[in-house]
């Protein structure tokens, strides 16, 4: 009850985001009713059921990340003077975060039913009855236990991840302590995220250098039948190698994403820098932890699209057949907009983190035309670094697949 009165008094650009998550969560119970349909459809291809099901772990792990982001950013979850007197501490509040989170995204499950039942023809009464029959196994009945258990699944799963990662943690309580100073008189630590920001660049470069070394192993494959719903790279539909050599490429720039944010604002601050560029780099160093997750993963999956486009580019042409079926370009496409949704909800809260410091750069007689060079400088330099990495990513992924 109280999830649906904060909720009825959020700001508009909160409610749009919630609205985000629940248009994403029904392209992702829509995929996962697809999979199942075809499974009921085709009880002899166990192979190709599961290759489709792994495919969906792909959209819905981009919308229980952008999920966990709107949780994050909701003004309404956060700690705020006076809750902890009525019993709504840290750990409340990340389960009223959670509660919040399932309900958007059960409403998505519950859209992608209404929609996956009329479309096959199953509700019946409107000219899209039935429009899609042939496409989504109409004819086959659909277990009801099975619905429900994939269509609970984004709900469950975007929730657990609320939890989990909007817990309260002893780090927070330290960095906390540490800015009152300890009892013993000790001189207060810088908070431990503000230290290990970068730590994670050699480690991503690793599992970069990895992923791709693994697949030039793997070398050439087969491309997939024009006719599959869901064609992956691969001899039989889909490679382990080639798949496992991607996977390790994107977490390896996840986990870089930060260390490579952290040294573009290090590299802005070198020198003698003048005023814009020093409170460009100095605003990238502190955005890093913030900023470089998100970021990372929009890259990984960029990289990942370009690289479709240099492998399939021939076959879209019309004198070819196409070698994706819609339902692949609609879990594409959630997985494309979920992970730019994240990293602009990510830039919105670095920019509401940092909300009380430019009010004092502003009271101190900074202009303004001052911050905004500043915003004009670090977005040309993430872009002037991240578009190059993800294209060379991308070359480097296809070019022990290239024909």
């Amino acid at each position: 009850m109280l999830s649906l009165r904060l909720a009825r008094g959020a700001h508009p650009l909160v409610l749009l985001r919630r609205l985000l998550v629940t248009a994403a969560a029904s392209g992702v119970g829509f995929l996962l009713l697809c999979t199942l349909g075809y499974a009921v459809a085709h009880p002899g291809a166990t192979r190709e059921s599961l290759v489709r099901l792994l495919w969906c772990t792909v959209p819905l792990a981009a919308v229980m990340q952008f999920a966990l982001a709107v949780a994050r950013n909701d003004p309404a979850t956060r700690p705020r003077d006076g809750m902890d007197a009525i019993g709504f501490g840290p750990v409340r509040m990340s389960v009223l975060a959670a509660t919040s989170t399932a309900v958007s995204c059960a409403l998505g499950s519950g859209l992608a039913l209404v929609v996956y039942l009329e479309l096959r023809g199953d509700l019946g009464g409107t000219p899209l009855s039935g429009a899609a029959a042939s496409l989504l196994d109409g004819h086959a009945a659909l277990p009801w236990a099975a619905t429900l258990t994939l269509l609970g699944l984004p709900p469950a799963l975007a929730a657990g991840a609320c939890v989990i990662a909007l817990r309260p943690r002893k780090e927070r309580r330290a960095a906390g302590a540490a800015e009152t100073g300890t009892p013993e008189g000790r001189a207060p630590t810088a908070p431990p995220a503000a230290r290990r920001s970068y730590a994670g660049l050699p480690w991503g470069v690793t599992m970069i250098a990895c992923g791709l070394a693994l697949e030039a192993y793997v070398g050439r494959t087969a491309t997939p039948a024009p006719d599959d719903l869901l064609g992956l790279p691969g001899q039989d539909g889909a490679s382990p190698g080639l798949l496992g050599g991607w996977l390790l490429a994107s977490m390896g720039l996840v986990l870089a994403g930060p260390g490579v944010i952290h040294w573009c604002g290090a590299l802005l601050s070198a020198g003698r820098p003048g005023p814009v560029r020093l409170l460009a780099g100095r605003i990238l160093q502190d955005a890093a932890t913030r900023l470089g997750r998100p970021l990372g993963v929009l890259c990984a999956v960029a990289a990942g699209a370009l690289a479709a486009v240099e492998l399939y580019g021939a076959a879209w042409e019309r004198t070819e057949p196409h070698p994706f079926g819609p339902l692949t370009g609609l879990g594409a496409a959630v997985v494309m907009a979920c992970v730019t949704a994240t990293a602009i909800t990510a830039a919105l809260d670095t920019r509401q983190a940092r909300s009380e410091t430019t009010s004092a750069l502003l009271r101190l007689g900074v202009p303004p035309s001052m911050l905004r060079g500043a915003v004009a400088v670090r977005t040309c330099v993430l872009l002037a670094v991240l578009a190059p990495l993800t294209w060379v990513i991308a070359e480097l992924t296809t070019l022990p697949l290239a024909r």
